[in-house]
């Protein structure tokens, strides 16, 4: 399958995946922001990969388990969304870029603040 193909794909599932998500009626996912980040859907059209984020203290592993838990409705929601034939198998994995992110802007606000400036 052409690679351009498959992007279009992730396009879509991330997408759909974000809309899903806000028809859960869990209140582990209903009271944490939970983002789809970004999707990898294989070149055979069996497993996806979602990446999400959590905006919510220690909420990381409480979104998890809510979302293994709902795993079949979301699929299904994206069967019926989607007009792909096979209808991917769903695997959540936590991204931690947003996070590391702001760490490392925060070392370089600490680096910038501690070194002395130089007029001219």
């Amino acid at each position: 399958m052409p690679n351009y193909r498959r992007g279009r794909i992730n396009d879509e599932v991330a997408k759909e995946m974000a809309v899903i998500l806000r028809e859960i009626k869990d209140p582990r996912i209903q009271r944490n922001l939970v983002t789809v980040t970004a999707c990898d859907v294989s070149a055979d059209l069996k497993f996806a990969k979602i990446y999400y984020s959590v905006i919510g203290a220690g909420a990381q592993t409480e979104v998890k388990e809510a979302l293994e838990r709902a795993k079949g409705f979301i699929r299904s929601r994206l069967a019926a969304s989607l007009n792909l034939r096979v209808t991917p198998a769903l695997t959540f994995y936590y991204d931690e870029s947003a996070e590391h992110g702001a760490h490392i802007m925060q070392l370089l606000k600490d680096i910038e603040e501690s070194e002395p400036h130089e007029t001219n």
